[in-house]
């Protein structure tokens, strides 16, 4: 099996977990609306690599795109317990079309994804601002290939994580008719499971109306039969893994490390829960980087063929550190931010700061699967985070 159709695959398991458990809870839950949606969104892709600027087989700027969208939401039932906890938001599964106009090089890819969103303010009683993320895999791009498509050092795999946050005004046209319009940010990464990994973003508009197919609730005040969690303390268990390419830089010589890398970690996070949509902590951070330090171990030159190393020791590839955590509390999904620094190390490449953005979406009231990205030192992608966690002490 080859390199490219582990990491598609490692990336279309993440995306049919993800739609899979919200088809679960569709069944969990007796559901009081149903929605189809469709997007138009036009955007500029950020001039971030010289082959978007022109270093490219057209020698033309990469700048434009366009995805269209079909989507299916759905909300939980005004009493049951989800929809007494957060009776306007709404989550699905979606389906897009992409073009960058280079076909050739970069392809035309498909995303499939999850999704979700809610009001962060209601403007009036027929208008409302929301965010909304998407998350997903995307499909059918044209990758790197030092014969056939060597400049293109955007895309090194043919199937990418597909990451999007929108903020959007949407208005109640007709008890069964919303028109939205907003912004929006796009990302497309393999998550370095494979090289190039420039990654692609896009920063854009759009335009969309949503169809209730059971008759629409009154907007506006939200009714009275809703139900308020009691601040208490959490505890969140997460364990996980993933793979990683390396590359090194030496000899004023820039060189990759043939085949992939292992990752382990486990995160221990108390969490107070201040309400229904805001969790905040501290979590102890432990992490094993099977490729971290190997500069120190090199044996021979720094040219792809010449590359060899020595195993490192153990204490030079894991880590402990503590982050500082955030968490957005949905049905369904909860999203989780992170910043912290390791505390315990040895080597350069374990030193300093490190983020963390990861989505944890419950297949029970305690269990969650657990797919996150790491940086480090703010600028360099590190890491995948795929895995399961445990919820102690839940009160919600």
């Amino acid at each position: 099996m080859t390199k490219d159709m582990n990491t598609g695959r490692l990336l279309y398991i993440i995306c049919l977990l993800t739609i899979s458990v919200v088809g679960g809870n569709l069944k969990a839950q007796t559901i009081v609306k149903h929605q189809i949606g469709f997007d138009i969104r036009p955007g500029y892709v950020a001039p971030t690599n010289s082959f978007l600027e022109g270093d490219n087989a057209r020698q033309k700027t990469i700048d434009q795109s366009l995805s269209l969208h079909l989507k299916y939401a759905f909300r939980f039932n005004k009493d049951s317990r989800l929809g007494r906890l957060y009776p306007h938001a709404y989550q699905g599964i979606g389906v897009s079309y992409n073009t960058f106009h280079s076909p050739a090089e970069l392809g035309n890819p498909v995303a499939v994804y999850a999704f979700q969103g809610a009001p962060i303010v209601q403007l009036s009683p027929l208008l409302s601002f929301d965010y909304e993320w998407n998350f997903g895999a995307s499909f059918g791009w044209k990758k790197y290939d030092g014969q056939y498509n060597p400049q293109n050092e955007v895309i090194g795999s043919k199937i990418n994580a597909y990451i999007n946050l929108g903020f959007i005004l949407n208005w109640q046209l007709h008890p069964q008719w919303k028109l939205a319009a907003g912004v929006d940010f796009t990302h497309f990464s393999n998550g370095n499971t494979h090289y190039p990994n420039g990654g692609l973003n896009v920063i854009g508009g759009r335009i969309g109306i949503v169809r209730t197919l059971d008759a629409d609730e009154a907007p506006g005040p939200i009714t009275p039969r809703r139900l308020f969690i009691k601040p208490h303390v959490s505890y969140d268990l997460v364990i996980y893994g993933a793979t990683r390419k390396r590359g090194l830089v030496g000899d004023d010589v820039s060189s990759m490390i043939p085949g992939l890398f292992g990752v382990a970690g486990i995160n221990f996070a108390p969490m107070y829960n201040f309400n229904n949509y805001f969790r905040a902590g501290l979590s102890a951070d432990a992490q094993y980087d099977e490729s971290a330090n190997l500069k120190e171990y090199r044996v021979g030159k720094f040219y792809s063929g010449d590359l060899k190393f020595h195993r490192p020791p153990f204490r030079k590839q894991f880590a402990m550190g503590l982050s500082l955590r955030a968490e957005l509390v949905m049905p369904v999904f909860s999203i989780n931010v992170g910043v912290g620094r390791n505390l315990i190390y040895s080597g350069g490449d374990m030193k300093g700061f490190y983020q963390i953005l990861a989505l944890k979406t419950y297949v029970t009231r305690h269990l969650f699967l657990h797919v996150g990205y790491q940086l480090s030192k703010f600028k360099d992608p590190n890491n995948l985070m795929l895995g399961l966690g445990y919820r102690f002490h839940d009160k919600r």
